[in-house]
């Protein structure tokens, strides 16, 4: 019988010092395990961080996974969530010559808004579960609105440029 993939999410506390991060992708590589998504943030009034991995596998792969990074130092704890409320942010870039109206619809259905409009493009922030963030990706494309840049990272260059 073969196991199914599933997608998970794993959240590791570690020590914030040099080269954690290079470890832990280092440990998903070498044992050919793909990284869907990676966030790192400092836990506040503490030395220490938390890096939310998403990845997929079977059953198996997931407890090699976490069995792995419990042996990792400086990693102090490690969470597999199986009962979570999950959003995803993406930020897209529009040429300014598109219809802001049109924009603002489509930004307003997905828990979105327009964050900068500078003389080139348009800039909007959409925040929703992955499944509606796809979608709407999807209905950028199909709308009368021309191709976006899209590009799912937490940072825009205000003019110019793709990034």
């Amino acid at each position: 019988m073969i196991e199914k993939n599933q997608r998970r999410v794993i959240s590791v506390i570690v020590v914030n010092e040099s080269s954690v991060l290079s470890r832990i992708t280092d440990l998903f590589s070498a044992r050919g395990y793909n990284i869907t998504s990676l966030t790192v943030a400092p836990i506040p009034e503490s030395d220490y961080s938390r890096l939310t991995i998403v990845t997929s596998g079977s059953v198996r792969v997931i407890e090699q996974i976490t069995k792995q990074l419990h042996k990792l130092i400086p990693i102090l704890k490690v969470y597999e969530h199986e009962d979570l409320v999950e959003k995803e942010m993406a930020m897209v870039k529009f040429p300014a010559s598109e219809n802001i109206a049109d924009i603002s619809t489509l930004c307003e259905a997905y828990n979105g808004k327009i964050v900068n409009v500078g003389e080139n493009v348009i800039i909007v922030m959409v925040a929703d579960e992955p499944k509606r963030i796809e979608n709407y990706f999807k209905n950028t494309l199909k709308c009368s609105i021309s191709k976006p840049y899209l590009d799912r990272v937490l940072k825009f260059l205000r003019e110019g440029g793709n990034g």
